[in-house]
């Protein structure tokens, strides 16, 4: 929160990148009515904003209501098996459940499918289960850097029940950030290149609900669940 007060006091007018996003008007259905018209990415300086805007994009309306519908018909029965956890292995999730899972519907397929084919080049090997993270309204993801253990250079989530806001801060400058407007309903596309890696030199995380202003505007974080898929690393 601290980080983000400076930055808004210093800050008075943000460098702004509009994403190259698939509308299908879904602002007012995901509560964004005021925001529907403004960029999705906002950015520390411009310089960063046009050296990051190829590796980083928002897709606005990717899912309907209906394909959420039918992703919560699949899940909710084996999330509500679980608790929400406040601590991880590596501190980096508060108030979260997660699960993975190989096996789809045909409607999620199709869903699943599309998004494969707009984040990954072809034939990109990809890692086989699809990750569930499900964010309790108190929940969210603290700053951190994937490993490369576990995944590739690409990651791609589709955002149920919540809108809310990504941060990326350069792991060596606090000073240079981007804030990426996640809808309800939206995929999100990180991607890392040879020159500048926004996956690996920047860290990521999901704002708390008391945090959660995106270019001066409260927007209020709910339970949020992300169904994140990655390629193999290589």
């Amino acid at each position: 929160m601290k980080l983000l007060l400076n930055v808004l006091k210093r800050i008075h007018k943000p460098a702004v990148y509009s994403s190259q996003s698939r509308c299908r008007s879904s602002s007012a259905r995901s509560g964004l009515l005021l925001l529907r018209d403004e960029a999705l990415i906002v950015g520390s300086n411009p310089e960063l904003v046009q050296r990051l805007g190829p590796q980083v994009e928002v897709r606005t309306g990717f899912i309907t209501e209906e394909e959420e519908g039918a992703f919560m018909k699949e899940l909710e029965l084996g999330l509500k098996k679980k608790r929400y956890e406040f601590d991880h292995w590596d501190d980096a999730i508060h108030g979260y459940r997660e699960t993975e899972r190989v096996m789809w519907g045909e409607r999620c397929e199709e869903v699943l499918s599309r998004v494969r084919s707009v984040a990954f080049p072809e034939g990109s090997p990809l890692l086989g289960p699809v990750h569930i993270l499900d964010l309790d309204k108190t929940g969210y993801i603290k700053p951190h850097i994937d490993s490369v253990k576990f995944c590739g250079s690409t990651i791609a989530g589709l955002s149920l029940l919540s809108d809310s806001i990504m941060r990326l801060v350069k792991e060596d400058d606090a000073e240079e950030w981007l804030d990426l407007l996640l809808p309800r309903f939206s995929l999100y596309i990180l991607r890392s290149s040879v020159m500048d890696q926004a996956r690996y030199n920047f860290t990521h995380q999901i704002l708390k609900d008391e945090e959660s202003v995106f270019n001066g505007q409260r927007v209020p974080r709910l339970r949020r669940i992300s169904v994140i898929c990655r390629n193999l690393p290589g």
